[in-house]
């Protein structure tokens, strides 16, 4: 996510234990077999807000729903801001299936925060009310329409790959072919608390 701090691999896990959820919810539109369309992929994506963040939150799952179907969602966790002194983050993943190209999904993501008064300046370390970064596009890695995939936060931040190995415990980091659950187990115990927030969508 965009409140990211430099890089530290040596970061670890948080004190919250995590407990693996199932993907609860399928697309709404697959395409049947057959039909000339492009394959759809499944894309993950991180959610986060720390101004005025429950209604954010809400209404960017809402607008997912609305824009890709029906989506797979981690659990809301509440951490700390990382890189400047301020309001605690609200973060989760979310995952949907896409015949889109990556281009068009930065665009979709971008005008959902825009919609929720994103101010954008130069410091990235800075309150926001949405925050929307596309982490996974299928296995692909490198970058693809000026977008690093997969994204270094996951490797990297509690409040990313916690949820994501909560959601996709099995599937396989496209760059180091780790499952996110593997990566998680092995995070270490040092990194800044996930407070799980009873926020249901």
């Amino acid at each position: 996510m965009s409140h990211s701090q430099p890089r530290d691999p040596k970061r670890g896990l948080p004190a919250t234990t995590l407990h693996l959820r199932g993907e609860v919810t399928a697309s709404s539109n697959a395409h049947p077999p057959g039909d000339g369309r492009r394959p759809r992929i499944r894309c993950w994506i991180s959610i986060g807000s720390n101004q005025d963040r429950e209604r954010c939150i809400r209404g960017a799952v809402h607008t997912l729903r609305e824009r890709f179907g029906g989506l797979i969602l981690s659990s809301v966790y509440e951490s700390e801001a990382v890189g400047f002194n301020g309001q605690p983050f609200f973060n989760l993943v979310a995952g949907f299936d896409s015949d889109e190209p990556v281009r068009v999904l930065l665009k979709a993501l971008r005008a959902i925060e825009d919609s929720f008064g994103r101010v954008r300046g130069p410091n990235k370390f800075a309150p926001r009310t949405l925050d929307l970064d596309l982490l996974t596009y299928g296995d692909l890695a490198g970058t693809i329409d000026d977008c690093t995939l997969p994204r270094d936060e996951i490797l990297y931040h509690a409040f990313v790959l916690g949820p994501l190995a909560e959601v996709a415990d099995q599937e396989r980091h496209p760059a180091n072919g780790r499952c996110y659950g593997e990566l998680w187990r092995t995070f270490g115990k040092s990194a800044p608390l996930l407070r799980p927030v009873a926020l249901e969508f």
